[in-house]
């Protein structure tokens, strides 16, 4: 019994370890001047430098990745499926016939591009400016 204990306290050490991301300085400073008032705050780990967070401001469910130095690199806004460019919903029409789309998503780069996202049967499928197709991502 004593041995089911100290592993169920181990694991759970070990999941709160893993669920704390370390924010940098500059990241926090950086989100909260650009987003104040932003509620529903969650950093996340995103690739091998950067820090995510996804929050709402003004009704708005949005993300933004920021580097270590607190520069941004690009914000994510849920958008309406409606908000979509005719392109993207003809493409997704043509190519995943009969499926719906789940969410949409807004992305802008740090340099002012615009990309979309429609989330699809799971997978995020990315356009550009133009609504041309870029690419699918599965999600896990």
């Amino acid at each position: 019994m004593k041995k089911h204990l100290m592993m169920v306290l181990s694991i759970g050490i070990t999941v709160t370890a893993v669920a704390q991301v370390k924010v940098p300085a500059a990241a926090k400073t950086a989100f909260e001047k650009a987003y104040p008032g932003a509620t529903k705050v969650k950093w996340n780990k995103e690739g091998i430098a950067d820090t995510e967070v996804s929050f709402v401001h003004n009704g708005k469910h949005q993300s933004a990745v920021y580097n270590q130095a607190g520069i941004l690199q690009e914000t994510e806004e849920t958008i309406a499926v409606s908000a979509l460019p005719a392109s993207v919903t003809a493409y997704l029409k043509e190519h995943y016939k009969g499926a719906r789309i789940a969410e949409a998503a807004k992305i802008t780069k740090a340099g002012g591009e615009v990309n979309y996202e429609a989330e699809v049967n799971k997978k995020d499928v990315l356009f550009d400016t133009n609504g041309k197709f870029l690419k699918e991502v599965v999600e896990h």
